[in-house]
């Protein structure tokens, strides 16, 4: 019930920082893709004032880019251009999964005990903070599990480890971003947003009066969450040989049906054929992104969370009358702030720990 515009913007401040701080790769390039993200939520309409900025004279773009459409082109396209430029096949990978195969891969689990905890918190967290989901929460995983693994050259190449870091934090994300829905009405991930929106549906309002109020509803959902979880590592496990016959599909089929299913999707968003162009734009750009080794996470985070952010920065320079000193006179803004401050000066300081302690060769063996 304390928070306010300072509070929120302090939190979606800490989103940012959590991609700077924990992402694992290089922060200059965290910070750009990020930037670049809240730019592109700048299309549209001003937030105050009401009038349309960075249109370009589309009057489709009046509404602004919808971060699904950006989604599809970087993540979906983009994978098919490298994919494509690797090599275009028109074989299939032959191979079966059995529950034998599953049973063997349970056992390689307690060897990875660490990157499970790890993967779990950090999942978790950032399924916390809002707007972010599971796909931020998956590359972050990965990226740690990568920096901390004693055999990062294997990732990529069917390492286990670098399955496992990346999925566990996407189950956890899952969760925890109904921790913000539910109490403070912010939705923690897309689909959280579509659970909100079933909430309006039904006459609840998401807050903290809501475990007051619905005291049975809140305690259903909570214990349906355990419900599905069993049901679903059941299903899961039932259809994996399932799953896995889909790499028999040659690729040179599978590719132009992946492109219709995209193109289909990102029309059906707004129904404007503009989409379709943004899409292949952000196809173009993700492929360029990838060989340059930028992350694309943080764009898509930052174009989720730009509106969002923008309303609380502006609301509440508009309550300290121009000041920024307002989020410095708010004991909960401050902490999240330094929270934020601290994961931004990470990388730093993981570099000039580096730096005191260089690494001594080993002397070879004589002889």
């Amino acid at each position: 019930m304390k928070f306010g515009p300072p509070e929120n913007f302090a939190v979606l401040l800490l989103a940012f920082a959590t991609f700077t701080g924990l992402g694992g790769g290089d922060p200059a390039k965290t910070i750009f893709m990020t930037l670049f993200g809240l730019l592109l939520s700048t299309i549209g309409f001003d937030i105050v004032s009401g009038q349309p900025r960075l249109n370009f004279g589309f009057v489709e773009l009046q509404s602004g880019i919808n971060f699904i459409v950006i989604a599809i082109g970087l993540f979906g396209l983009g994978e098919i251009f490298l994919t494509v430029e690797e090599g275009l096949r028109l074989r299939g990978v032959p191979g079966r999964i059995g529950f034998r195969d599953l049973w063997e891969t349970w056992k390689l689990f307690p060897r990875y005990w660490v990157t499970i905890i790890r993967g779990t918190i950090l999942g978790f967290w950032i399924g916390v903070l809002p707007g972010t989901g599971a796909t931020p929460a998956s590359f972050m995983s990965y990226g740690l599990a990568k920096q901390f693994s004693k055999h990062p050259e294997r990732f990529g190449k069917g390492e286990v480890e670098g399955v496992i870091a990346p999925e566990t934090a996407a189950h956890a994300a899952g969760i925890g971003s109904l921790l913000p829905m539910i109490t403070l009405g912010i939705p923690g991930s897309p689909t959280a947003a579509v659970m909100l929106a079933g909430f309006f549906i039904w006459g609840l309002n998401p807050g903290a009066l809501l475990f007051q109020t619905q005291r049975e509803f809140v305690w259903g959902l909570i214990g349906s969450m355990y419900i599905t979880n069993v049901l679903g590592v059941l299903i899961v496990l039932t259809l994996v040989p399932l799953f896995a016959a889909i790499n028999r599909i040659p690729f040179g089929i599978l590719a132009p049906l992946i492109v219709i299913l995209s193109s289909i999707g990102a029309f059906a968003v707004n129904n404007q054929v503009l989409d379709l162009s943004i899409m292949l734009g952000s196809g173009v750009a993700g492929y360029v992104f990838r060989k340059l080794q930028y992350p694309l996470a943080p764009l898509v985070v930052a174009l989720v969370l730009g509106d969002m952010t923008e309303q609380a920065l502006r609301q509440s320079l508009i309550m300290g009358q121009g000041s920024p000193a307002i989020f410095v006179t708010r004991p909960i803004a401050v902490v999240f702030i330094a929270a934020s401050l601290l994961l931004f000066l990470l990388p730093l300081l993981r570099s000039l720990r580096k730096g005191r302690h260089p690494r001594i060769p080993r002397p070879e063996p004589a002889g």
